[in-house]
């Protein structure tokens, strides 16, 4: 069983109980909503490098050279 740990301030006694059905329902859900959230930021991340490829390639593709094509991308 998964458990948590409480920490009395005032006393410095600290304390390990187990998560309760909620909270072990909360620590999934707060999981897979952080799954998916990652998912979409590395899908963001991977379009916009295929998309800064594509635009260089195209660059290239018009005659530019690579020092012309990173003084325009930067």
């Amino acid at each position: 069983m998964a458990t948590k740990i409480i920490v009395d301030c005032s006393t410095g006694v600290t304390t390990e109980v187990e998560l309760t059905a909620e909270e072990i329902a909360q620590r999934e859900a707060d999981a897979a909503a952080y799954a998916v959230r990652k998912a979409e930021e590395d899908a963001a991340v991977a379009a916009k490098a295929a998309a800064k490829a594509s635009g260089e390639s195209k660059l290239a593709a018009l005659g530019l050279s690579a020092a012309e094509i990173a003084a325009l991308t930067k």
